[in-house]
Formats: structure tokens, sequence, C-alpha cells
């Protein structure tokens, strides 16, 4: 049965999945009729989604209204799968009107999900005789618990489909392959990289490291129209400040100590198409003056040349550097900053794109999977939580390095989600020698909401409003962090 539902989380709808996936549970566990429910998260007090099987229209509304007040709503509450030989005969649901008018027997309903549980699957009678057996109690709950991740994962792409794309726009017009996300900060990012995309000048990209300014080249070279020639990316960070000339520009044979043979530099492998600088604010003067030489000039000495190439090169740099105070340090050249700073394009902090934080933890975790071979691998809605709830400082860079940590965590204990516990493993309290930073601010991003919460009364708009925080991020940040009034 986990295989066939396995193969039905190929479908990308939400309506079909669930109905195929009940029809499955029906005929497994040998059951006359079922219903499954969803629950929203921000909402639990209707069910969002539902499916029936082998209901009349009739038989629904005594199953959504009396009977979902009564069992649905136990499992729902304990998160246990509740199990009756005979509904009308047991003394917790026998008073129930509906139950007695409609003589209801044998029930199994188990939970989907957990902490809390996402919905249920609610089956009644038996096809064949006999009474749910243990067996079959079993297969329903490996049904629910293989459904939780599959459900969690479509309802994401129902949501974010739901929600507005900020960027659908561009993605009709740019090439913007693998650029995950939809937000607003991303699509302003965005317009500006196809405003310079077309024109044939430099470009300077900032924002804090991991942020993906690396990926925004990318797209400027993509949609140029230098598109067709190479793309060459070069980390200044890493230059030897004895070689910066020979890895830009190139060395003839015995220009230097280590050059034993002619040696083809960035500038010439990067010829008709994007070199890109990153960390641009890590090259020495020496360097810094090189390359202003070459963005004037548009020609460079390979060492150990007698004569000038000519460059046809665009210049992408990027720093996670405030170049303007280290231009004020004298650390970096200012006749190169301006040559470099005619339209700057700022990406944005992780911490500015919230809305892109689930979407962009989906596909770092499939890559994850496939980079080191292991199972697919779902983020619990616990995860996902705990995610939102959590600032990265390396941005992108740290949440995919934490996900690809919990992804190879999760897999050993071969399980089918990952959880917050694969996370952040290191809790408060246990090991205090052994918090990473990333927990510790945690506890206190935790304990500073909870002080706020509880002087404000509980009053989510005026803790928003004091924490400077939309209250839709609050209300995430509650979730994500666990926390009740009076806790």
């Amino acid at each position: 049965m986990s295989l066939r539902l396995l193969e039905l989380g190929q479908q990308r709808e939400l309506e079909p999945f669930l109905r195929e996936a009940l029809a499955l549970v029906v005929e497994a566990v040998e059951a006359r009729q079922g219903y499954l429910e969803l629950r929203d998260d921000q909402d639990d007090s209707e069910a969002r989604w539902w499916i029936a099987y082998g209901f009349t229209s009739a038989e629904v509304t005594t199953v959504r209204s009396a009977i979902s007040r009564g069992i649905i709503a136990e499992a729902l509450v304990s998160g246990e799968t509740i199990i009756t030989p005979s509904a009308v005969l047991d003394p917790r649901w026998g008073a129930n009107e509906s139950v007695r008018r409609s003589q209801i027997d044998a029930v199994l309903c188990a939970p989907i999900g957990g902490d809390p549980p996402r919905g249920v699957v609610y089956l009644q009678g038996r096809s064949a005789p006999g009474l749910f057996s243990a067996e079959e109690r079993s297969r329903a709950e490996i049904f629910a618990r293989h459904l939780a991740p599959l459900v969690d994962r479509l309802l994401m792409e129902h949501q974010r489909r739901q929600r507005r794309d900020a960027t659908s726009s561009l993605r009709a017009t740019l090439r913007l392959d693998g650029v995950i996300g939809r937000s607003a900060a991303l699509a302003e990012a965005l317009q500006q990289a196809a405003l310079v995309a077309p024109l044939d000048v430099n470009v300077l990209i900032t924002g804090g490291s991991g942020t993906g300014k690396s990926q925004l080249a990318r797209v400027i070279h993509d949609n140029s129209p230098r598109c067709g020639a190479p793309y060459i990316e070069i980390n200044c960070a890493t230059l030897q400040d004895t070689l910066v000339e020979s890895e830009l520009f190139g060395a003839h044979r015995g220009a230097h100590s280590q050059a034993d043979r002619d040696h083809e530099g960035k500038v010439a492998a990067a010829q008709g198409g994007t070199l890109v600088l990153d960390e641009i604010a890590e090259l020495s003067p020496a360097a810094q003056a090189k390359v202003l030489q070459l963005i004037h000039s548009k020609e460079y000495f390979p060492l150990g040349a007698p004569r000038p190439v000519k460059a046809d090169v665009r210049i992408i740099a990027a720093t996670n550097k405030d170049l303007k105070q280290a231009v004020a340090d004298r650390a970096f050249r200012e006749d190169l900053y301006y040559r470099l700073h005619v339209l700057p394009i700022r990406m944005p902090f992780l911490a500015e794109r919230r809305e892109d934080i689930a979407e962009l933890s989906q596909h770092l975790c499939a890559s994850a999977c496939a980079a080191h071979k292991l199972p697919h691998l779902e983020l619990s809605r616990g995860a996902l939580q705990a995610i939102e709830g959590t600032e990265f400082a390396g941005n992108i860079r740290e949440l995919g390095m934490t996900i690809q940590a919990a992804a190879i965590r999760a897999s050993h204990e071969r399980v089918l989600q990952i959880e917050a516990a694969h996370l952040f493993p290191g809790a408060v309290g246990e090991d205090k020698s052994a918090v990473t930073f990333q927990e510790a601010t945690r506890q206190f991003q935790i304990q500073f909401l909870r002080r706020t919460l509880s002087e404000t009364d509980w009053n989510v708009v005026e803790t928003a409003k004091r924490l400077d925080l939309a209250r839709s991020h609050v209300y995430n940040l509650i979730k994500a962090f666990g926390l009740t009034r009076g806790a």
C-alpha cells in the first residue's frame, strides 16, 4: 500500500490525489465507506479539504457534523487512532443521536501527521465479515503516516499557486533557471537584472554572504547578448597576491617561477562573454589597479607578453562588503568603485524573503538528497515552522547547509520526513558547551517573544508593533516556537 501511495505522490493536484488515496486505503482496510479531511494551519475549526468515499450526500452530512464532533474530534485532539467495534454500542459515542439513527457500527479513525494532526482518515463499516483487525489498524496508520508529508507538499504547492507571484511577469520574459522564490524583494532584484542584462555595462552586485549574488550574475549573463559566450567566475579572496596577474591575465612561459608553460588567464577564457569577480573587495591595491586598467582600456598584458591583448569581456563584480565605506577607509580604490557602481544591484537578505523560505527549503532538501544519493525526504510542517522561525546569518547558503546536514541525519534514521530535531539537534540545557550560535540565537528569540507577548497580554497586534514585525510573522513564530499562553 505504501508503495502505491508513494506512486500517487507524483500527482500535482491536491483533490485528485486525496480521492485516489482514500479509495486506496478503503480497499486496503476492507472498509465500506471512507472520509478524509484536512485542517487549515491558520484556522483548524473547520475542515478546509474533505473527500468522501461510499457515502450518500446525507451520510456525508452526518459524518461532517455529528461524527466530526465526536470520533474525528477525539482523534484530532489526542493524536491517537480511534477504533471501535460498534459506535452505536460504544458509551463514548452511542449517545449521539446521529450515531443511533444511522446505526454506525465498526469505525477506524487515524490522525494524519502529528503535533498537531493535519487531519484524519475516517473508515466506517466492513465490506467483509468481522471487525477491523490489528493488521488493518496498522495498515491505516501506515497510510496516514505516509500520507502526511505528501499532503504537506501538495498543500504547499496549492497555497503557493494561490499567493501572488511578484516574479510572474519577469519569468515570462527572462531565463531564470534555478531561481526559486516569488517575493517582492526577489522580484525587485530581478527587475534590476532585467534592466542591465541587455546593456554592455559593468555591474556591481552587493548583498550579504550567501544571498545568491553569483546566481544573479548568471541571470544577467543568460539574458544578455553574450549568453552564448563563456561565463567565467573567479573568487578574488582565493587569489594569492603574487599570482593575481597570472590568474587574471595569463602568463607566457618563463614569465615567473611557476610559469613552466603558457597559461591562459580568466580574462582570455571569458573572451566575448562575462567575467564575474566575486568578493572583489578582497583584491589587493595593486590588483585593483590592474582591473581598473582593464575596464578603462579594454586591453591587458599577459605576464611576459610584449604587446597588449584586446579584451572583449563584460565585468560583473560582487561583494558582501560596504565598498563606499571601504573607499572612505582607503581600502578600495575610489576610481574603480565608480567604474563599477554604474547600475548597482542589491540582493536581499533571506530575512527579507520570508515568503520564499518554504519553497527554498523544499528545493534545497531535494538537492541535498540528489547530491548525496539519499532516499527522497520531505520537510515536515514542524521542520518548516522551525526554519521560518530561525534567523540564518549566512542566508541561503547557511540554510542549505543546515538542511543538507538534517537530510543526512534523517536518512541515517530511515525516516520519511525531516523533523525540527534533525535541523537543530543541539538543545539548550542538554550540553551548553555544545550549543551552536544558531541555537543560542533561536533560544534568545523564543525568550524575547515570550516576554513581549506576556507584556502585551498576548495581544499579537501590539506585539508585532513593538517588535517591528508583520502580524503574520508573529503568528508564524508563535507556532514555530510552540508558544502557548500561560506556559
